[in-house]
Order: C-alpha cells, then structure tokens, then sequence
C-alpha cells in the first residue's frame, strides 16, 4: 500500500511540473507574439502619422492654388468643403449598408447577373397553414 502512495505523490509532482513547463512555453510565446503586435502597431501608427500631414499638405496646396485666383477667404472655404464632402463620402463607405436596402448583386460567371427570386406580395402569417390547392377540405384526410 506504501508503494501505490509513493507512486500517487511521484504522479502529482509529475503533473505540477508538467503544467508549469506549459504556462511558461504558453506566456514565452505569447510574449513573443505581442513583441511583434507591439512593432506593427507603432509601423502602423507612424504611417497614419505621416498620411494625417500629407493630407494637411495637400488640403493646403490646394487652398493656396485657389488663393491665386480668388480671395484668400474664399479660397479656405472652398478647401473647407471639399474636406467636408470628402470626409462624408468616406465615412458613407465606411458605415453598413441598413438592413431594408437589396445589396449589390456580383454577376455570375459569364458576365450575367444572377436571377432574382420573386418576393410574396404579402408578410407571412405565424401558426396559419394555407390549405394546398390540390386538396378537397371534405376529403378524408392521409398523412404523406
């Protein structure tokens, strides 16, 4: 009986040193993996940067360009809508179409479009079953 209890301790040392060997593979690796996020992220963040100054270079340009043949009023405002219009159109492609809209269909193979089925004239009824038109209703009545 001695020798099954000194098995069953030398199992639960085995099993603990088996998970701690896993938790430190899993937290290395994850380590790891979140070093190169961390990279990517600031990449990515330097890149919006630059793109966020190239855009208030170009907005400038143009207002500039358009100083030259109109006030320098007038000129801001125009460069002021065409950001709004812009911006606008951006944040429309950017949101979900709403759920009422038919999205766009992609043509099938062959250049054709894919057939519409037809939509019911009228909203389905919950719990009512429509009698089949083959059916008498005086008829005696046989499952299928």
């Amino acid at each position: 009986m001695q020798r099954l209890e000194h098995l069953e301790h030398l199992d639960k040392h085995l099993v603990d040193e088996l998970a701690q060997v896993a938790r430190e593979t899993v937290r290395d690796e994850l380590r790891e993996q979140a070093r190169g996020q961390r990279r990517r992220a600031a990449l990515y963040a330097g890149s919006g940067a630059a793109a966020l100054y190239a855009g208030a270079a170009v907005a400038l340009a143009v207002g500039l360009a358009l100083a030259l043949v109109l006030p320098g009023w007038a000129a801001a405002l125009i460069t002021a809508v065409i950001l709004g219009a812009l911006a606008h159109v951006l944040r429309g492609a950017a949101r979900p179409k709403a759920s009422g809209t038919v999205p766009a269909q992609a043509p099938a193979p062959g250049g054709r479009s894919a057939p519409v089925p037809p939509v019911p004239s009228a909203p389905p009824t919950a719990g009512v079953v429509p009698p089949r038109p083959d059916s008498d209703p005086d008829a005696p009545r046989h499952r299928d």
